[in-house]
């Protein structure tokens, strides 16, 4: 009697599964948490390599501030960090200002959009909430008003003010047709007007002559503009008691 010949599985069919398809949760879910176990640390090391950056770089605008002259050492001191943690995230000064810069510019952005994202009737008011939103950011980081004699090149300069001469310059152009700002000067002469007065301020309360006020520089700046000094006091009054302005933070 011949035996019959087994008889074979379906092509792509497996005799022997191994528990790793579809219908095998147990293994997916396994997985996952192997994956999501390797993420974890990554993710806290992410997040902490960050919050030392940002204390760095907040000990530098302080000590900065203080003193310009100031070295690595002091500012890994203040931070609370020893020198060569610095070094791990910054390769020396010019770096650690940049830094410095680099968020500067992304605050300076995103209170400029802040500004300008509901513009009004009155270019008065769109200039002097410009002036009140940015000023907590400019004041912040004043110290680069004095980091830009030395630290700074005007080609970095300008793209740090960029956004803000764009805004000033187009509500500028609108005040002028509609005769709010009585003044002989094109809107491109004046928005440098008003930027050298306005970093003027921060100059003198980095050298400890003025209290950095947003409300007086607010004032001042629709005056320079043309605006009479009534006019101007009692629409920066009104905006600031309506909503004291505070400029966005940037991501983080």
């Amino acid at each position: 009697m011949t035996s019959r010949p087994a008889r074979l599985p379906p092509r792509g069919h497996d005799p022997h599964p191994t528990g790793t398809g579809t219908g095998d949760t147990g293994t997916n879910t396994g997985t996952g948490a192997a994956a999501d176990a390797r993420t974890a640390p990554r993710a806290s090391r992410t997040a902490r390599v960050a919050r030392t950056r940002a204390r760095i770089l907040e000990a530098a605008r302080r000590e900065l501030g203080r003193n310009p002259d100031c070295t690595l050492a002091d500012i890994a001191e203040a931070a609370g960090v020893a020198r060569r943690t610095v070094y791990g995230h910054f390769a020396g000064r010019a770096a650690l200002v940049e830094g410095l810069t680099a968020d500067a510019a992304e605050a300076v952005r995103l209170a400029s959009e802040a500004a300008a994202r509901v513009p009004t009737p009155d270019a008065a008011t769109d200039l002097a909430r410009l002036v009140l939103t940015l000023w907590p950011t400019a004041d912040r980081y004043r110290v680069l008003v004095n980091l830009a004699h030395q630290d700074l090149d005007a080609r970095r300069a300008d793209e740090l003010l960029a956004p803000v001469r764009s805004t000033v310059a187009g509500i500028l152009v609108r005040g002028r047709r509609r005769g709010v700002f009585h003044t002989t000067l094109p809107p491109g002469p004046l928005t440098r007007a008003l930027e050298a007065y306005l970093l003027s301020l921060l100059d003198t309360a980095n050298s400890g002559g003025w209290a950095a006020d947003g409300t007086t520089a607010a004032t001042t700046a629709l005056i320079v503009a043309g605006v009479h000094s009534d006019l101007a006091a009692t629409t920066v009054d009104r905006l600031h008691r309506r909503s004291p302005p505070h400029a966005p933070a940037p991501a983080a």
